[in-house]
């Protein structure tokens, strides 16, 4: 297996290492085994493992609980050291810097998935795609040097239009779901 599986599997399943929307703190923390950060504000929490970011919603009630609400794959974070949580290197083996959309693409159709256009106009350095079976979003690097720095496209520590900047699960989805 490989660093595009993983992407392929979240993107088309929605899950990672078997957990997924709805699940709690406790379960990323059994199934990731490595170090993480919080950010907190009143009823949301935000855990970063560093590849792997994840939101949580606190619930109403007399005993509070946490509930996940949103799965990112950060993919962007690895051309400037992100970690990568030992499980997914035990399970997928070496993340390569980057990921190519043609490439993570490929192997989603190959699948028997689909994967189409889903812009909004608010963003022209970043396209958005869906995987309408999973309802997963990918986003693609559309400019690597959007407000005009000078960047190199050819500098292999620069984002190049083409990557993968992440991969978000899409909650509205789950809750149809389920």
């Amino acid at each position: 297996m490989s660093d595009l599986d993983f992407y392929a599997h979240v993107a088309t399943r929605g899950e990672v290492l078997g957990v997924g929307i709805g699940s709690r703190p406790a379960d990323w923390e059994a199934a990731l085994r490595s170090s993480y950060t919080d950010n907190r504000s009143p009823g949301l929490m935000q855990r970063d493992f560093g590849l792997v970011e994840l939101s949580f919603q606190e619930a109403d009630g007399a005993k509070p609980d946490w509930s996940c609400f949103g799965i990112g794959v950060e993919v962007h974070r690895l051309l400037h050291g992100a970690t990568v949580p030992p499980p997914l290197r035990d399970a997928y083996g070496q993340f390569s810097r980057r990921a190519r959309f043609d490439d993570l693409s490929a192997l989603i159709l190959r699948a028997g998935y689909s994967i189409e256009p889903d812009n909004d106009d608010t963003t022209e350095d970043i396209h958005r795609y869906r995987v309408p079976e999973s309802g997963a979003r990918i986003f693609v690097v559309a400019d690597a040097d959007p407000y005009g720095y000078g960047v190199d496209p050819d500098d292999p520590d620069e984002r190049q239009v083409g990557d993968v900047f992440g991969i978000s699960v899409s909650p509205a989805w789950w809750a149809a779901k389920s």
